[in-house]
């Protein structure tokens, strides 16, 4: 049996999933919109040219799980799957899976991003194992930090 590694943003997505959170946080009105955007573009366009500081890119980008009432991040990350990660999931993508599990190959996605975000993400492939940075929970509440190490590079 094979392993099939899949990257998850902009390879299995085509888009960034962390960068689109982001969008979707100003969209909702769930963060200062200037302040937020301005941060996010920063921090994209770090990432994009191999420069990022991924522990401060993950102070920024956890924050706001600390703040909104779980029920309600709950609610928001349905809303956020289905109106901006199901579009940009591509029929080449979902069949090169697929096809990886037919042959019996394990399946496993990696990222950088949260697994808040791309737990449910990998679940609309279908695949159970995923490596991503792990958002701190303790007592049902994001606190904003990470658990253990992040998932980047």
């Amino acid at each position: 049996m094979a392993l099939a590694i899949f990257d998850l943003d902009n390879t299995l997505l085509r888009g960034d999933s962390d960068y689109l959170w982001g969008r979707y946080l100003i969209d909702k009105g769930a963060v200062d919109r200037e302040s937020h955007q301005q941060q996010n573009e920063r921090f994209y366009q770090e990432y994009l040219n191999g420069q990022m500081d991924i522990m401060a890119f993950l102070h920024f980008q956890l924050a706001p799980l600390s703040r909104i009432p779980m029920p309600e991040l709950l609610q928001m990350r349905e809303e956020y799957i289905n109106d901006r990660i199901k579009p940009i999931i591509t029929d080449e993508a979902k069949a090169l899976v697929e096809k990886h599990r037919q042959q019996g190959d394990s399946l496993l996605i990696i990222t950088a991003t949260n697994d808040f975000v791309t737990r449910p993400i990998a679940g609309l492939f279908g695949v159970d194992e995923l490596i991503a940075t792990n958002a701190e929970c303790i007592n049902g509440q994001y606190t904003g930090e990470i658990s253990g190490i992040p998932s980047y590079q």
